[in-house]
């Protein structure tokens, strides 16, 4: 081997070397939009960065294009609420196991003078269906996050067929919870959110929270560590470090501490 490539073989192996330890001092959460958005990360990181000596890189998309990036080894940390999509990635050995780690709750809103008299609903099927007999337009995020997923799974349960009605008070948008929330406040509409997303949200105009309550409504959130049977580069160590600080007193207490203009908008729930 001449020493031109012998130089070349060994500043390689040091480039890669490098980049590896370079990559365990960077951990990629893979999550969803109302985590990140709702400022949860902002108030969480820098104190775990600072006890774990990582930084910390968030990914915020939905939960369905999450759960993707990270089967695709682009994420050491899955925090997502879509517990079905969440058993089935732990089922296809992509983590070892799946942690509650906190709640809320999704709430349907819609224009304050309520056109399909959902708030006086009986029941949550009730307003669905009140919403859609009336032919009032309701606005679907329709891009299979874990808010859409839960929103099909509401009409399933109220025994409406909406994904093939083809009726136009049904409208799908394949956008984030932001962009949607935009369109159902320019077209006065209806549609189902997070409540963190919602509080957040500065743009209500007119809109207002319409049906709440009903446990069906209910948002667990879970965590999981990349497992590197599947993904042999994702960061094993600051994973679990941070999974571990999650669900510890300190991560469960600062999720509590929480409280953008007084409201808290998660509640911690690690068992």
């Amino acid at each position: 081997m001449s020493k031109l490539l012998k130089a070349v073989v060994a500043a390689t192996i040091l480039l890669q070397s490098s980049m590896a330890l370079a990559s365990q001092k960077t951990l990629v959460i893979q999550s969803t939009t109302s985590t990140e958005y709702s400022g949860l990360f902002e108030h969480l990181l820098p104190s775990f960065e600072k006890v774990a000596d990582l930084r910390v890189r968030v990914v915020a998309v939905g939960t369905g294009a999450a759960v993707k990036n990270a089967m695709n080894c682009d994420g050491d940390v899955l925090l997502v609420h879509s517990k079905p999509l969440e058993e089935k990635f732990v089922a296809e050995g992509y983590a070892d196991a799946r942690y509650d780690v906190m709640y809320n709750d999704f709430v349907i809103i819609g224009p304050s003078a309520d056109p399909a008299s959902a708030k006086g609903a009986t029941d949550l099927s009730a307003a669905l269906n009140a919403i859609a007999d009336s032919g009032a337009l309701f606005v679907s995020r329709g891009d299979g996050s874990g808010t859409h997923r839960k929103e099909l799974a509401l009409w399933k349960g109220a025994k409406r067929e909406v994904s093939a009605d083809g009726s136009s008070w049904y409208l799908e948008v394949g956008s984030g919870m932001g962009a949607t929330l935009n369109i159902a406040i320019g077209k006065g509409a209806y549609t189902l959110t997070d409540r963190a997303s919602w509080e957040m949200f500065g743009n209500k105009l007119d809109l207002e929270v319409l049906v709440e309550g009903d446990k069906a409504l209910f948002n667990q959130y879970g965590v999981m560590a990349v497992s590197p049977e599947r993904c042999p580069n994702t960061n094993v160590a600051g994973g679990k470090a941070f999974l571990d600080w999650l669900v510890s007193d300190d991560g469960q207490g600062r999720i509590a501490a929480f409280r953008p203009m007084g409201k808290q908008l998660f509640f911690p729930n690690a068992r």
